[in-house]
């Protein structure tokens, strides 16, 4: 697959959310989305990323821009996930890891000399339109939900 970029088009896709629903990008065609993907549930990082967007959410309400979430991690770990910490957001299982391979961020990793095969955290802002108009690579948590709700007041 060729390496995602700004001003095309985002791949479609669609995953099972919660319950029984199933998460679509054109479901949110004339909406702006924010598309992050995440390495696991409940683990710190992804923890403290999904609790700053949800803070956030009435704001990127406001923006008209949903929050999805898209990890390898299954729909029962993603309802925990949401009910533990009480998450505003959709979340979208890719156990086949079929959506993170399109985007381009399953990626080779390497923690403590190992390599491995993971999630690089990234985060993605998509028009109304349904076109890329920002990518976020290699996200570093801390106040990364404001900087994308800034991108997303600008459309």
């Amino acid at each position: 697959m060729d390496e995602i970029k700004t001003g095309q088009v985002a791949p479609e896709f669609d995953l099972p959310g919660s319950g029984v629903e199933r998460v679509s990008l054109s479901a949110f065609r004339g909406s702006n989305v924010v598309l992050f993907f995440y390495p696991k549930d409940d683990s710190q990082g992804c923890t403290a990323e999904a609790l700053e967007f949800t803070a956030l959410k009435p704001e990127f309400d406001k923006t008209g821009t949903v929050l999805i979430g898209i990890s390898p991690d299954s729909v029962a770990l993603h309802d925990k996930f949401r009910t533990k910490h009480g998450l505003d957001l959709i979340l979208a299982a890719d156990e086949d890891k079929s959506v993170l391979q399109t985007y381009g961020v399953w990626k080779e990793k390497s923690m403590y000399g190992r390599k491995f095969m993971g999630v690089e955290r990234t985060t993605l802002l998509i028009d109304r339109e349904g076109k890329i108009v920002r990518i976020w690579p290699k996200v570093k948590v801390r106040g990364h939900a404001e900087q994308v709700l800034e991108a997303a007041r600008a459309l």
